[in-house]
């Protein structure tokens, strides 16, 4: 009898447990969602938080060149500040990348869309304050 009866008193512990574990859990995840959650900034913040890199001209592989201007957007002021002082390591990175891609690489959405997108994944580990929320490409020349 006292065997039962113990028994029955652990499975309830256990189910009490796992059900608070699990609420838990649950309450954590929508802490989590709800601070994600981005807030639309102001044109005045973006351009607060971003930075213009100045033209670079490199070679593109193959034979031709290309003349390209950026800006790009950081989650804040003092990630700007930061990617400001970056800029030398933002131009590195701008014409190694594309040295590697041609003419054909870069026509089309997709294609911008991709070089942007290559550009953010490799600036992201540099930076320290904050970080890359988007590549601009704001003019762009092929000859």
């Amino acid at each position: 009898m006292k065997n039962k009866a113990l028994t029955l008193i652990l499975i309830i512990l256990i189910c009490i447990s796992l059900v608070g574990i699990i609420g838990i859990a649950l309450k954590m995840q929508l802490d989590n969602s709800d601070k994600t959650e981005t807030k639309e900034l102001s044109i005045d913040e973006i351009l607060k938080a971003s930075v213009d890199i100045p033209e670079i001209m490199t070679n593109l592989s193959g034979q031709q060149f290309i003349r390209i201007t950026l800006k790009i957007q950081t989650t804040d002021k003092k990630a700007a500040e930061e990617l400001k002082k970056r800029e030398f390591q933002v131009q590195n990175m701008v014409i190694q990348e594309l040295s590697e891609m041609t003419s054909k690489d870069l026509e089309g959405k997709i294609g911008k869309q991709a070089f942007e997108d290559a550009i953010k994944a490799q600036l992201n580990p540099l930076m320290q304050k904050g970080e890359i929320e988007k590549v601009y490409i704001v003019s762009y020349i092929i000859q």
